[in-house]
């Protein structure tokens, strides 16, 4: 875990100054093009079941910036300061909230993800208990080489505008 961990600050604190501009310019065309707060905070359990508040870009699908933000995945961005700051990773399981019922003792041996096998397998696609089994296979599996692949999967899958 100690590797995943320095790989997780590695990549992120290299791509945070690419992501920052585009953070600000969603983050504006969020706040122009729709009421309320840009950013958004929803309760996740992270490892071992702590709770943390997850920010997203506010997002309208019903606007087309919303849709845009949604479809190419820029109202994840906020969520690298979870992985910097240890609450999230970029790779892992889909974070729920506390309690929920796939919110599992396996689940929180590890930390939630930005991205993971349910994003590249399909995303919206797949039926929940799909995404669970997937999110349950990469627990038991996880290692570095996944987690790559998984992460050289994301570019193609978000690139392709998948829903």
């Amino acid at each position: 875990m100690l590797a995943k961990r320095i790989f997780d600050l590695a990549v992120t604190a290299a791509l945070l100054p690419i992501a920052a501009p585009l953070l600000l310019l969603t983050a504006t065309a969020a706040a122009v093009t729709s009421r309320g707060p840009v950013l958004v905070r929803k309760t996740r359990a992270g490892l071992a079941g702590r709770p943390f508040g997850m920010l997203t870009l506010r997002t309208d699908p019903r606007t087309p910036v919303g849709g845009l933000l949604r479809r190419w995945r820029l109202d994840v961005l906020p969520r690298l300061i979870h992985v910097l700051r240890g609450e999230m990773s970029l790779v892992g399981p889909c974070a729920l909230p506390p309690g929920h019922p796939s919110a599992t003792r396996a689940r929180l041996v590890v930390r939630p993800g930005i991205t993971g096998l349910w994003q590249v397998g399909g995303r919206s696609e797949l039926p929940w208990e799909e995404m669970d089994v997937l999110d349950l296979h990469y627990i038991e599996q996880h290692w570095l080489g996944l987690d790559l692949a998984v992460l050289a999967r994301t570019i193609p899958a978000v690139l392709a505008a998948r829903r």
